[in-house]
């Protein structure tokens, strides 16, 4: 299995993109859950990343990177199907933050392997301008969408963050595919 840098690169940016487009919606999703939820999901996290801490020495190797990469996509994609579809219920919060800290779990793991992997400080500034740049364009996208509804009249937080979710689901296939172009078998 080989990695290959530029559509990777292009992988990251979209990757960064949709962490910055989704970043604020979180605060109304979650709005339903107990504080306590986020201390139990966070010593699940952190019992996670140790977890994975330990098993570096094993996971080190291409073959893992992708397929843990292509596993963290496909959960944001799930998620993503899940809110869509089943927005009102209860278990959504749940399910979307049990999601998000699978895939901060498994991310741990992933920023480790992609410097592994990057070895090159040049390689590795291109991928850390990308995310940095996707990321920016994220928050300003979001930014403009919501003020864009607004403008249209649409001012409740949960439809709002339901219609970029629409928009998510979409750019979250176009991560999975750049990803997917990403590693190929030599």
């Amino acid at each position: 299995m080989k990695l290959y840098f530029h559509p990777y690169i292009r992988y990251k940016f979209l990757n960064s993109l949709f962490t910055g487009i989704v970043g604020g919606s979180v605060f109304t999703i979650y709005g339903s859950l107990s504080p306590s939820t986020f201390s139990i999901g966070g010593i699940l996290l952190a019992l996670g990343l140790m977890g994975m801490a330990y098993l570096y020495h094993r996971l080190m190797v291409l073959k893992r990177f992708f397929i843990f990469s292509v596993a963290a996509e496909i959960i944001m994609l799930f998620m993503i199907g899940y809110f869509l579809l089943f927005n009102g219920h209860p278990l959504t919060a749940l399910i979307v933050y049990g999601a998000y800290q699978l895939s901060f779990t498994a991310g741990g793991y992933l920023a480790r392997a992609e410097t592994h992997f990057a070895r090159k400080a040049r390689v590795m500034g291109w991928i850390d301008v990308a995310k940095q740049q996707g990321y920016l364009a994220g928050l300003l996208l979001s930014y403009g969408f919501y003020k864009g509804l607004e403008h249209f009249g649409i001012s409740d937080a949960s439809m709002q963050v339901y219609l970029l979710h629409m928009l998510l689901f979409p750019l979250e296939l176009a991560i999975v595919m750049y990803l997917l172009k990403a590693f190929r078998v030599k």
